[in-house]
């Protein structure tokens, strides 16, 4: 078995290239035969993936947060397209939010992310892809989409350098509600039903959690073959900030605001304002019109501990 591990150096706010030699001192513990590269560069990450999966690598993990682990999806991606299916993915969690990795993995932090890969037991997960904004040709997510007010929450957080967690996206909900406020109409087309609200939110996840701690879909699973969604309606600053502790606990279906809805394709189109969005944690788009999103059934092999 041959491990390709990819380091982003400035995730977790510089925290990864720190654990460097923790991480290889983890690797060689188990014995496994590795090669550890770091990005230098935006998109390095997929590029680097891209051709470790060309290569036969039997794994590809990214030690990082989600930004870093979404690029490698996408290289990963690419080299199947192509005909390169050999090689699994997973990620040692060093990251801000890790959030990809909550809602992907049964291994939560290094130690029991590099002994899940030396025990290789693999499952297959859904894969997303998103269309429009700054990707017409579509960039694929594992974790989820967030169109509207979280979005900005994204945005807002990857300002705050000196936390990780989930205090940045708390931060970037507080100056969000100030921020972004005036909800566009838009009309969402879910299966082929359509329907139109003013919505200040739509969250399309294929894992479970956004923000660092924000439960948008507690009951998704990534190997179930449905994008599960959290769509927010029109609300005032004062019910925003109450309804942060039912997305922290992840009972906000429970609150008339919020629809809950489950789907295998999604399209949303602004008929009034723009559309920012993102896809595990990464901009789709600050003013878009229009996203597509689908989902690929058991697109991909995942390596993690296995639950008994």
């Amino acid at each position: 078995m041959k491990y390709y591990i990819i380091v982003n150096p400035t995730s977790g706010r510089g925290h990864a290239k720190d654990a460097i030699p923790q991480i290889e001192e983890l690797l060689r513990s188990f014995k496994l035969d590795f090669e550890l590269v770091q990005t230098e560069r935006p998109w390095h990450a997929a590029e680097l993936a891209e051709n470790a999966a060309r290569a036969d690598f039997d794994v590809i993990a990214t030690a990082s947060g989600d930004g870093t682990a979404n690029e490698a999806l996408n290289g990963l991606m690419r080299a199947r397209a192509a005909g390169h299916n050999h090689t699994a993915f997973s990620i040692l969690p060093v990251g801000t939010g890790n959030d990809m990795n909550f809602g992907l993995a049964r291994h939560q932090g290094l130690e029991d992310g590099v002994r899940a890969l030396a025990e290789n037991h693999r499952r297959k997960i859904d894969v997303g892809m998103a269309r429009g904004g700054d990707y017409p040709d579509g960039r694929y997510f594992a974790n989820g989409v967030g169109i509207g007010f979280d979005a900005m929450v994204g945005f807002e957080a990857i300002k705050i350098r000196w936390a990780v967690g989930l205090i940045p996206y708390l931060i970037g909900v507080v100056k969000t509600i100030s921020l972004y406020f005036n909800a566009p109409k838009v009309e969402i087309v879910l299966d082929g039903e359509s329907f139109t609200q003013r919505s200040l939110m739509t969250s399309i996840m294929n894992g479970r959690r956004m923000g660092g701690g924000f439960m948008m879909a507690p009951e998704s699973a990534p190997d179930d073959g449905w994008l599960d969604l959290c769509i927010a309606s029109e609300a005032s600053r004062l019910r925003l900030f109450q309804l942060i502790p039912y997305f922290l606990k992840g009972t906000q279906a429970t609150q008339p605001e919020i629809k809950m809805r489950r789907s295998k394709t999604v399209k949303v189109r602004a008929l009034d304002g723009s559309l920012p969005a993102h896809a595990d944690g990464e901009t789709l788009c600050y003013a878009g019109q229009s996203l597509e999103i689908e989902l690929i059934p058991s697109a991909l092999e995942f390596v993690t501990l296995e639950t008994s």
